[in-house]
């Protein structure tokens, strides 16, 4: 399977979890919310998993950022 370059990924995450910041502040618009299923999906595509949780567990390995940097999957 192709996966993107690490730092591709590292931005997906990092927009990730900013939106999902947003989410658990509930400051989250509907657009935001859009774009945090969007970027969800697009984690899930480019690492090949069904979840956001895996995405993101994949995601990080392969940008070799601890689990514990990353904001905990809804």
């Amino acid at each position: 399977m192709l996966m993107p370059r690490p730092a591709t990924l590292q931005l997906l995450i990092d927009r990730y979890d900013q939106l999902r910041a947003l989410e658990s502040a509930g400051a989250m618009t509907s657009e935001e919310r859009r774009q945090l299923e969007d970027s969800a999906y697009t984690l899930c595509v480019s690492t090949g998993t069904r979840n956001i949780a895996d995405a993101l567990r994949v995601a990080s390995c392969h940008c070799g950022t601890s689990t514990r940097q990353m904001t905990t999957a809804a």
